[in-house]
């Protein structure tokens, strides 16, 4: 017992200082562990457009892409998924802040998981803790598209929530962002539904306007005394909420696709992905030379027109994606790079847990399991 009560405190010392290092380690260090990793995708020199004037003292432009973070409301999921989703997108985030430093962070939609339910005190508290999540540093712009979840499939929505999302995260429906000639053109996905409605006609308006811009800075148009000056012309980068049309993930081959049983699903048109007809205006009026998108969840790739990439990236949130990844990009007027970085996946960070406290608890049970003694008859004179 005295050998006990002597071991008992520096067992026990033990034990919190293992215990604080695996929750530091998991909650907190292995984010860096893991996204240091990821590097900003370099250009290649036999991608470039030959086309456009490249300039030597471009200077590129680093941007990263996220897309369905599905804040929790107060109607759906436990009040410790909530938090625990919500920490994982906070340390992922914010660790990217503090390694990699993106000039530019894109949020492809479906910000909000209960956008389109939600009161207007509801919204405003969506809105606080989205910029305390994803808050960023003060040389780092950030900029959202609109989700469904955010205001509601094209038959939902009113002209009040679309108003109070576009006041809310200053996101109007289109948008061209022109950072050193380098054209990022936003689009509400779901204003591309092509029947004149509220929403859908004057942003059909804008983007037809975007495309002339774009023409008369190429000197395509003659018609440019309403244009909107661009100093240099570029393809655009596309960033919506829904991908292009296509028939169903079948097409798809990454390592964040989505599960086998689900790929040869069949895509409703407005529902999974832009109509036909819709992608097809997109392709012929604005030319872009990159399309990123997300909605669906899982990570798809593909080619449109033999140089058009398109980008689907999966659901920044491990509530609805295991292998959550983000896209990285650096972009110059003339060429461009970009690639994927994998976030840390939630049943490795299981397994740490589960490995090091069994550790911990065979190390308890050694250190204070009874000790025998043996005693030795000692011999008479």
């Amino acid at each position: 017992m005295l050998h006990l009560g002597k071991l008992l405190p520096k067992t026990l010392l033990n034990v919190v200082l293992a215990l604080t290092f695996i929750l530091f380690f998991c909650e907190y260090l292995i984010y860096y562990v893991v996204l240091v990793q990821c590097q900003w995708p370099a250009l290649n020199p036999q991608k470039e457009d030959l086309a456009l004037h490249a300039d030597a003292t471009d200077n590129p432009v680093k941007a990263m892409f996220i897309a369905d973070t599905h804040l929790l409301g107060p109607r759906e999921g436990h009040w410790f998924d909530k938090l625990r989703r919500e920490w994982q997108m906070y340390r992922v985030f914010q660790t990217m802040m503090t390694i990699h430093r993106p000039e530019v962070v894109f949020v492809l939609g479906d910000v909000f998981d209960e956008g389109q339910w939600c009161s207007s005190t509801e919204f405003e508290n969506y809105i606080r803790r989205f910029h305390s999540l994803f808050h960023v540093p003060k040389d780092t712009r950030l900029y959202v598209v609109a989700g469904n979840h955010d205001m509601g499939f094209h038959y939902a929505i009113t002209p009040y929530r679309n108003q109070r999302f576009i006041n809310g995260l200053k996101s109007p429906s289109v948008r061209r962002l022109s950072i050193r000639d380098n054209h990022f053109v936003l689009i509400n996905s779901m204003a591309l539904e092509g029947d004149g409605c509220f929403l859908c006609r004057p942003t059909e308006i804008a983007v037809n306007k975007i495309a002339k811009d774009l023409k008369c800075a190429r000197k395509m148009s003659n018609d440019c005394h309403n244009a909107s000056a661009i100093s240099r012309y570029s393809r655009p980068i596309l960033l919506q909420h829904y991908p292009m049309y296509r028939e169903s993930d079948e097409i798809c081959n990454e390592l964040d696709q989505a599960p086998d049983e689900i790929k040869a699903i069949k895509f409703r048109e407005r529902w999974e992905c832009l109509s036909k007809e819709a992608s097809e205006q997109l392709l012929d009026i604005l030319n872009p030379r990159l399309i990123v998108a997300g909605h669906t969840h899982h990570g798809c790739r593909r080619i449109h027109r033999d140089d058009v990439l398109e980008f689907t990236i999966p659901s920044f949130s491990w509530r609805n994606k295991v292998n959550p990844s983000l896209l990285m990009g650096t972009f110059t007027p003339s060429n461009y790079s970009v690639s994927k970085c994998y976030m840390p996946v939630e049943s490795t960070v299981i397994t740490i847990y589960k490995v090091s406290l069994t550790c911990v608890l065979i190390y308890l049970i050694i250190k204070l399991r009874p000790r025998r003694h043996t005693y030795s008859r000692l011999k008479m004179p």
